[in-house]
């Protein structure tokens, strides 16, 4: 039996979709299929009822499906415990989050959760099909990113916990030098806006489609950059090469200045939210999630570095 099946099975229990899926694992619809009917003939029963739309498991994939991730996590862990000798004494944690997050919060949220646990840590880097990839397979046991109520993240809330974690603002930011020049939204055909946007797929670029078709005027503009990262897109605005849309917390991270531009029409509220698989009852886990939940928000704290803390990074994607 081969591991990898186990993910597949995993992967459309959670999507309920085949197409999307084997998407989420990087394979063509025929080779998934026929990774889930080996697992199906492995098992000798049926996990997938094919008579009805949409997919949807038998009641023996029900009943599998658990075990499945019961299966995943102990191996997981397993992996963990061997790998982890190096780190006697703390507990560790993979936390998969989007880049923007890890190099924004991740220092800040760190100082509060190790204060309380000796924690090392994994961090998952990845946009947000990898990032719910890295947590539907077992392979982070939190997951952190950035949500809007008008773009949900179609996780099952009955097997999977949230917490919002922060609240933010998308807004869009500029340079006083770009503003000087007399550059604002909407922008005119004489005086378009210089744009600095989302490349298409990423979640924020979905966003500012929905804050410009919900807006009361039409932005009129020209794109000068699409980039995944609201890092590169904050240092383009801060060189003066054009408009972005940043998180608050993104604009201020910079080490210039720029100032948001005027409009409620322009601007989403969006929140740092925590995932979490309400079957990994590791402790370690179990502590950082009371912390997160009991708190409501992680303080904003300085962070100081500690050469005790370990933490590897793994960068799947870009968001």
């Amino acid at each position: 039996m081969d591991i990898r099946w186990l993910q597949d099975f995993l992967a459309v229990a959670e999507t309920g979709n085949f197409t999307r899926a084997a998407e989420r694992r990087n394979l063509s619809q025929a080779a998934f299929s026929r990774r889930i009917q080996s697992l199906e003939s492995w098992l000798g029963v049926a996990l997938i009822d094919r008579g009805v739309f949409p997919t949807r498991l038998t009641a023996e994939g029900e009943q599998f499906r658990q075990h499945a991730g019961d299966i995943l996590h102990q191996l997981i862990d397993a992996r963990r415990d061997v790998a982890g000798k190096a780190v006697p004494g703390r507990q560790h944690i993979r936390i998969a989050l989007p880049f923007v997050l890890a190099t924004t919060r991740l220092p800040h949220w760190w100082t509060s959760w190790s204060a309380r646990q000796p924690l090392s840590s994994t961090v998952v880097l990845g946009n947000i099909h990898d990032l719910v990839t890295a947590l539907t397979a077992g392979n982070a046991d939190v997951m952190f990113c950035y949500l809007s109520d008008q773009q949900p993240i179609a996780l099952d809330p009955d097997r999977y916990d949230r917490v919002v974690v922060e609240t933010d603002m998308l807004r869009p930011y500029a340079s006083p030098s770009l503003l000087a020049r007399g550059v604002g939204l909407p922008g005119t055909p004489e005086r378009p806006v210089p744009l600095l946007m989302y490349s298409v797929g990423v979640y924020f670029a979905r966003l500012i489609d929905l804050i410009f078709e919900t807006a009361d005027a039409r932005v009129v503009g020209t794109r000068i950059l699409e980039n995944d990262m609201s890092d590169v897109l904050r240092d383009m605005a801060l060189a003066g090469h054009g408009v972005a849309w940043l998180p608050d917390g993104t604009a201020r991270a910079g080490t210039g200045q720029l100032v948001a531009l005027e409009g409620d029409m322009w601007t989403l509220p969006i929140k740092v939210v925590a995932f979490k698989d309400r079957a990994n009852r590791r402790r370690s886990v179990a502590r950082l999630w009371a912390q997160l939940a009991g708190d409501g928000r992680t303080p904003d704290v300085a962070f100081d570095s500690d050469p005790d803390f370990l933490i590897t990074s793994t960068t799947l994607g870009e968001p």
